[in-house]
């Protein structure tokens, strides 16, 4: 089965939006095992919209249509899917009452424009998660070939609204083209993850493990960038059931982390403030966080871990020098220093009475700061028994640099606790 998507909108031709939609359903689907060739942008035009679905349906199986979901004027995707139907809309009362409650539950009334969303073309039905007022849309249509022969075939209508699009993708489409397909196995996945090589390095690393997958077929290794979350590792493994397919997954990560594994810092959703949080916790040792570079980024990754609270003590952001030598205790002199960092992480452990201290300084920019270039960070991590420091050199703007700066500081802190 192939699956073609299709993103509505013309802010997204703009660039006013960045089609992250896309890049995430095709991801979905190349873990669960099913083929997508195309993936479309149209704006927010009738007839161009109803010209790439039909491409689209001419060329796949099943087409994902995301966007245009919405009760204004412009949301123009149930209308067009129900003249590529060939249908007429008709109003779901079901769903008029469902949009009606949830406006009525926030205390709200529900405009009337807002009835267009429950509106579905004939023989379509809603789909049964709804997170929003938009319901996400099955719609099976019989195409006609060249030839006369005709297939059944379906599009899939789900909002624009990330959150919205994700859970519907996830809950209900993949389970429901996997059931079309006739695929009678499961297709299960795990992600690696990594810091602190590229690319093309672990796939060098892993050359010879990857010729051997290639011959072999199942599983699949596949490699995904994620920037400031570093690499990932996917492995995807086929078989009768799920069981059979954890057993593919756990004996190739036995293959993997022998040639890998002092990059893996996680699993799956796992990021690096949950892993570090949770070998705290495991550990009995509370922290505190001295920032200047990363202006208080680090700190908040690390508190929107749910149970942060058991180990993180609080943070100083230090961003003015003086801040740093009146609050922190650091000595005068140069603030781009590992001397520097090792004394706010001192500073802070004691401050706020840590087992640990971790501490980041350095050049954001846009201008070189003591005869350091911009993206010269010291990161440190001291203890009551002593302190480790490092000095690094980071690409990319200010904000680029924050965000490496801390992953990077918590990939220090997280090898000195194993």
């Amino acid at each position: 089965m192939n699956i073609e998507v299709v993103a509505v909108g013309t802010e997204l031709l703009l660039g006013q939006i960045v089609d992250t939609n896309s890049s995430w359903i095709g991801e979905q689907l190349a873990a669960a095992g099913l083929n997508s060739y195309f993936q479309t942008k149209v704006g927010d035009n009738p007839a161009r919209i109803r010209e790439v679905l039909e491409l689209a349906l001419s060329r796949s199986d099943a087409v994902i249509c995301c966007g245009g979901l919405g009760p204004t004027q412009d949301d123009l995707t149930r209308d067009v899917i129900a003249e590529v139907m060939g249908v007429e809309l008709v109003t779901d009362d079901a769903l008029v009452a469902k949009i009606a409650n949830m406006f009525s539950s926030r205390g709200r009334r529900m405009p009337e424009n807002n009835l267009r969303q429950a509106q579905v073309p004939k023989g379509a039905r809603a789909m049964d998660i709804q997170p929003g007022t938009a319901p996400g849309l099955i719609c099976p249509i019989d195409v006609t070939d060249g030839d006369g022969t005709k297939t059944s075939k379906v599009i899939y209508a789900v909002p624009g609204v990330p959150y919205e699009m994700k859970k519907m993708v996830e809950g209900v489409i993949i389970e429901d083209l996997i059931a079309r397909s006739g695929e009678v196995a499961v297709i299960r996945s795990r992600v690696l993850r990594t810091w602190g090589m590229s690319e093309s390095g672990l796939a060098e690393i892993l050359a010879d493990r990857i010729v051997e997958l290639d011959n072999i077929g199942n599983p699949t290794l596949a490699f995904l960038a994620s920037g400031v979350e570093g690499l990932k590792v996917r492995i995807t493994a086929k078989a009768a059931d799920d069981a059979a397919a954890q057993e593919i997954l756990d004996a190739e990560e036995a293959q993997l982390l022998p040639i890998i594994g002092e990059w893996v810092f996680g699993r799956d959703e796992q990021n690096m403030e949950a892993v570090v949080i949770a070998k705290c916790a495991e550990l009995g040792f509370t922290l505190a966080v001295a920032e200047s570079v990363t202006g208080g980024y680090l700190s908040g990754r690390l508190c929107a871990v749910p149970g942060a609270s058991a180990v993180f003590k609080g943070a100083v952001v230090a961003y003015d020098p003086a801040v740093k030598h009146n609050i922190l205790g650091v000595p005068e002199g140069p603030v781009v220093s590992e001397e520097t960092a090792v004394a706010m992480a001192q500073g802070v452990r004691e401050a706020l009475g840590a087992d640990i201290g971790i501490a980041t300084t350095g050049v954001a920019g846009p201008e070189e700061l003591e005869g350091n270039p911009v993206g010269t960070v010291c990161l440190a991590v001291a203890a009551a028994d002593g302190a480790i420091a490092t000095t690094v050199q980071m690409p990319g703007d200010r904000e680029r640099i924050r965000q490496f700066s801390t992953i990077a500081v918590l990939n220090m802190f997280r090898k000195t606790l194993l």
